[in-house]
């Protein structure tokens, strides 16, 4: 090694690194996140090199008793993170050679730092992955459970955020439940891009040692060894299929989000979220800040920022392996960390949801919410449609002035609307009657909410049982 630098890759080089270059282009201030793959995945090269009789057996197991120790200090917070070695990887292999001598060096062996950063954040991201969907399976068993609950509890739907036709609250959870489900199915389908191993591509063309890929793939958990060594070392767009998948998530935790705001608001009034979710003020005594859906409404913006920022990194690259993707640590870490702290807020937070459902139901008797099952009654009774909406005006206009919800209308007042108009009006009027009437699969109706919710349930244990 040349002593003009302590880098491994000195003996090229005339003169040291400047002490600021070194500094900038160092990635083991956030890198060394890595630490735990990285040695995992040295351990199976080292396995798979004496396999293949590039090692003996006694050098392998020296080095795995060093990278163990090594691991140990890393735990116990007695490393020293050196910048001069610029990355997790050399840090490592440094105190390694320092621990067990010449043979440490031999563990580079047939790879290169390119491949086996690669393979470091794919086991990385495999990790989170699997901690990720753990706490998405717990958010959506709590909102499913929830919405059974709430089966019968009605509340206005919306649209436009005005009030349309009247809903059960567990039919509303479970239209957030249907928006997870999409997003559980996007990061089961990520993991399988994510679980395929660069390690043995090397710098890019391979190695000259013949090593056996299956092997150290089998070791590490892979499905199968990355088919390209070019492609295998280069492309990080795993990393940003998760960062898409975390884009749509935080967005759909947003609308909830922006709902659960509105909903604990004063003029809503139609949830309270326990004290533990939320905040006072520090001037105005009678505050109750619904805190935690506001920060994940706000960590969404962030998470789109990762993803754009991924894609903006990739997008001018040439193969193979270039300096900017050491850039795609700091925002996919980010990333990950963001998705699993909004996921454990909500899951932890969904549950405990308390529904007023007297403020609910007094909400949907505003509005005229059952205006469409008027103008559905009046077609039933022969009327054309855009004939039964013009009556449905009508009636509307009449109610506004009067200030009467249609249900409260007497027969006669509808009936000047109206002769088709007759007493069995008033089954479809009233809000139960409403939601009872859409009883198909898919509708609001509190025995179609109870049988979505056991179907949900039980897709989501086969799911988890596929796992």
């Amino acid at each position: 090694m040349s002593q003009a630098t302590n880098q491994s890759w000195g003996g090229r080089f005339s003169e040291p690194t400047d002490a600021f270059v070194a500094r900038f282009t160092a990635s083991v201030t956030f890198d060394q996140r890595l630490a735990r793959q990285d040695i995992q995945g040295s351990i199976a090269h080292a396995t798979m090199l004496a396999r293949v009789g590039v090692l003996t057996d006694e050098e392998r197991d020296t080095i795995i008793n060093g990278l163990t120790e090594i691991q140990g200090e890393i735990e116990r917070g007695e490393f020293n993170w050196s910048i001069p070695l610029e990355d997790v990887h050399m840090n490592i292999e440094a105190r390694l050679t320092d621990k067990i001598g010449i043979t440490g060096k031999k563990l580079h062996t047939g790879r290169s730092r390119n491949d086996q950063v690669a393979t470091d954040i794919r086991l990385f991201m495999r990790d989170e992955i699997d901690v990720i969907e753990a706490e998405l399976v717990r958010l959506r068993e709590g909102m499913i459970e929830l919405a059974d609950r709430e089966a019968d509890t009605i509340m206005p739907g919306f649209t436009h955020l005005q009030t349309a036709q009247p809903v059960t609250f567990g039919h509303h959870l479970l239209a957030w439940q249907e928006m997870l489900t999409r997003d559980h199915e996007r990061l089961l389908d990520c993991r399988k891009r994510v679980n395929v191993m660069p390690l043995g591509a090397a710098a890019l063309a391979g190695t000259t040692y013949p090593i056996d890929r299956h092997v150290t793939a089998e070791l590490l958990g892979f499905d199968r060894p990355a088919e390209n060594s070019l492609d295998a070392v280069s492309d990080r767009d795993f990393a940003i299929e998760f960062t898409s998948f975390a884009s749509i998530l935080l967005m759909h935790l947003s609308r909830m989000s922006e709902e659960l705001v509105l909903w604990t608001s004063a003029q809503f009034d139609f949830i309270d979220l326990p004290d533990r979710f939320c905040t006072g003020s520090s001037i105005m005594p009678q505050k109750k800040n619904p805190d935690v859906p506001e920060l994940v409404r706000g960590k969404t913006g962030r998470v789109y920022g990762h993803l754009m920022a991924l894609l903006t990194l990739m997008k001018s690259q040439p193969l193979a392996y270039n300096k900017d993707n050491q850039e795609d640590k700091e925002p996919l870490f980010d990333a990950v960390d963001t998705v699993r702290d909004c996921l454990k807020a909500f899951a932890d937070m969904v549950p405990a949801i308390e529904p007023k459902k007297g403020s609910m139901y007094e909400a949907a008797r505003r509005g005229f919410s059952t205006a469409t099952d008027l103008a559905d009654y009046l077609v039933r009774k022969g009327v054309a449609f855009r004939d039964a909406h013009e009556i449905v005006g009508q009636s509307v206009a009449y109610g506004l002035k009067t200030k009467k919800d249609l249900s409260e209308m007497t027969l006669e007042e509808l009936q000047q609307f109206s002769a088709t108009i007759e007493q069995d009006v008033f089954e479809v009027l009233t809000l139960e009657g409403s939601v009872a009437a859409r009883n198909h699969i898919g509708g609001t109706a509190p025995d179609q909410v109870r049988a979505a919710a056991s179907r949900a349930r039980e897709a989501l244990a086969a799911l988890k049982g596929d796992a």
